[in-house]
């Protein structure tokens, strides 16, 4: 099941925006139903203004009436598999459960799984609200 999340997060990642940094990333999630979402960065020249491809993958996935992530792939073009960005850790905490496995990898192949719970101890959630 990983082959096909890694060939849907290498094959958006061709699609990335990123004539600024040159870095180009790709994201497939697993939602609950088994449908796989995809995301690309997408470069803004007002830097803070981009978005990561885990956003973009998890923004298709609720645009579809979908809100839990069962498995999360996450490719770059780096020499060693590069985690998601802090704000993106975030939000894949608010979709997944804390046991959900997130692969990172690079183009080349070499991967690394980590749980949400291991991306982000302590992860901001409802409890928080009194909810």
């Amino acid at each position: 099941m990983t082959t096909d999340l890694r060939a849907a997060a290498l094959a958006v990642r061709e699609n990335a925006h990123a004539p600024y940094s040159g870095f180009k990333v790709g994201a497939a999630l697993r939602a609950a139903s088994g449908v796989v979402y995809t995301g690309c960065n997408v470069e803004n020249i007002a830097y803070p203004e981009g978005t990561c491809a885990e956003a973009g993958a998890i923004a298709a996935m609720v645009a579809a009436g979908e809100t839990v992530i069962a498995q999360a792939y996450v490719v770059a073009g780096s020499p060693l598999p590069v985690t998601p960005c802090g704000g993106c850790r975030q939000k894949l905490a608010e979709f997944g459960a804390g046991d959900v496995q997130v692969t990172m990898a690079t183009v080349e192949g070499a991967e690394q799984t980590m749980s949400i719970a291991d991306l982000l101890p302590g992860a901001f959630d409802p409890s928080f609200l009194g909810r």
